[in-house]
């Protein structure tokens, strides 16, 4: 039964794969702006090998790169950050190595040290390092990143208190040191917008998971300070590229805007080149469905942490999501579509029981994952 519910998924997302090469823009190469490669403590792995492997198959050119919250990151992520710098010179040219750092050791000579060696940007992790961003630290750091004209790439997904003062204060104080704020600044959007929408140097990248949360990142930012990520090993292709692809257009970004997303804007970053004037953002505030697309994404957002969390679903939210896709409200299309990746995953999901060891349960929970997230996408921008 498990390998047959594989089959099905592998066919779904192959159907996906090809769907993807219709949406990309003719011609367009595809930088993404956030990768991991190496292991994490919570289990999360990204070999440089599979990464390049994914990087080749999805026409992704390049990336920026780092390491992981690693086991031996200690001290100073000085192992880790040899391994992103040796990793960048394998890949010949498609990974832009970041520094990681510890605010607890020694952060300005660590960052020094790899960026003499060839590093290319800083990466600064608040939740996993423990840091808050009123931390006298900071400071060095980003007089260092302007100093050098290399960019900063901060956590501002879940996990974290309000940051947007404490962020504007810091980019004001240095404003040549450019500044890439991960998971689209969901962590304090509202506040983010008010204080660095249109700034020049200050970016938001795409990798979150609900599209909702991305539509609102469009609607309050300037295209020109968007950039394509992926998060990768936690975000999965096509599902990443399609995410922000699908999003982008349902918010009304043209080519133009999509390239610059796709490429452009994080090259020019790699080149230390300065940053474009920045646009109006989407007009797009509200957005009008049918009630059944509603409960469809409620019902796959509560499945969401059940598969973080490696669960069952004892709830039955993917069985609503299916009776929510039986609704006669005139998008036959993509109901069908939804529903197929809806009952792949539910029935994929319930194999986990079956599972012999946990390596196993772990690619049935991220096989699960993609189709849901694929489904997700489907239902918020279906008729938009």
């Amino acid at each position: 039964m498990e390998r047959e519910v594989f089959e099905r998924a592998r066919a779904l997302v192959a159907r996906y794969d090809e769907e993807l090469g219709r949406a990309l823009p003719d011609g367009v190469q595809v930088f993404d702006a956030h990768v991991h490669v190496g292991s994490d403590i919570d289990g999360f792995v990204a070999p440089l090998e599979d990464l390049l492997a994914v990087q080749e198959r999805y026409g992704i050119a390049r990336a920026f790169a780092f390491c992981m919250d690693e086991p031996d990151r200690h001290p100073a992520f000085r192992a880790a950050n040899d391994r992103t710098l040796a990793a960048a010179e394998r890949s010949e040219g498609r990974l832009t190595p970041f520094v990681r750092l510890d605010l607890a050791v020694e952060p300005v000579e660590e960052a020094t040290r790899c960026l003499d060696l060839g590093a290319r940007g800083i990466k600064l992790h608040p939740r996993a390092q423990g840091f808050l961003l009123n931390d006298d630290r900071l400071a060095p750091v980003f007089a260092l990143a302007a100093e050098r004209r290399v960019p900063i790439l901060i956590h501002g997904g879940r996990g974290l208190p309000p940051i947007a003062e404490e962020l504007a204060r810091l980019v004001e104080a240095h404003p040549e040191a450019q500044l890439i704020i991960a998971h689209g600044g969901i962590a304090d959007l509202a506040a983010l917008s008010e204080r660095l929408a249109g700034r020049p140097g200050v970016y938001f990248d795409t990798s979150v998971w609900s599209p909702v949360d991305l539509l609102d990142v469009f609607h309050r930012f300037s295209p020109e300070q968007a950039l394509y990520a992926s998060d990768y090993p936690y975000g999965q292709q096509p599902t990443s590229l399609l995410l922000a692809i699908k999003v982008a257009r349902a918010a009304g970004l043209g080519d133009d805007a999509l390239r610059a997303m796709l490429w452009e804007t994080a090259a020019r970053i790699a080149a230390g080149e300065p940053p474009v004037e920045a646009s109006a953002p989407s007009p797009r505030e509200t957005i009008t469905q049918p009630i059944a697309f509603a409960r469809i994404h409620n019902y796959l957002t509560m499945a969401t942490p059940l598969l973080w969390t490696r669960q069952a679903d004892t709830i039955g939210v993917l069985g609503l999501a299916l009776n929510a896709c039986s609704e006669r409200d005139g998008f036959a299309e993509a109901r069908e579509r939804i529903a197929e990746l809806v009952s792949c995953a539910r029935d994929l999901w319930r194999t986990a029981a079956e599972a012999e060891d946990e390596s196993e349960r772990r690619e049935i929970g991220r096989a699960t994952f993609r189709l849901i997230h694929l489904a997700d996408v489907e239902t918020v921008t279906a008729g938009l």
